[in-house]
């Protein structure tokens, strides 16, 4: 028989944590879940998802043209929606930055900023491309956090 440290419990030897506080008996690190907030997967249906992967894929290959397809094609899918949502969110934060690029124009810096971000943007696109390809409803990064198209 051990004693928990924490409580003063009487424990078999075999417990690794405490019934009564839930205090570690070995010492141990007790194992951490990560869960990404970001990760939308699992609220969609596995029947959904294998349906309709090709359609998720094009509002990223095709841009609005694929938005608007997609749109009309397959409205009643969660995860297509779910992926012109995201296509959307990528879409318009790339022309707000080529706008935001063309006006100021006669700088140096804010064109070849505009640039660097409009490729940042265009990587984004691929990744999300290939999360789709794997099954994935994940939230791109940087425009993951605009509230816009929720």
């Amino acid at each position: 028989m051990k004693v928990c440290p924490t409580c003063k419990t009487e424990l078999n030897d075999d417990v690794v944590f405490c019934p009564k506080c839930g205090t570690n008996q070995n010492g141990g690190a007790v194992p951490q879940y990560v869960v990404d907030p970001f990760d939308h997967t699992k609220e969609f249906d596995a029947t959904d998802i294998s349906e309709n992967k090709v359609f998720a894929m094009l509002p990223y290959l095709l841009g609005l043209i694929g938005v608007i397809v997609t749109a009309i094609l397959k409205k009643e899918s969660a995860y297509v929606s779910f992926h012109i949502r995201q296509a959307l969110k990528l879409l318009v934060t790339n022309i707000i930055v080529v706008l935001v690029g063309g006006i100021l124009c006669f700088t140096f810096i804010v064109p070849a900023a505009a640039g660097i971000c409009s490729v940042i943007i265009f990587v984004l696109k691929i990744i999300a491309f290939f999360q789709v390809c794997g099954g994935k409803a994940k939230e791109p990064a940087i425009v993951r956090n605009l509230g816009m198209f929720k």
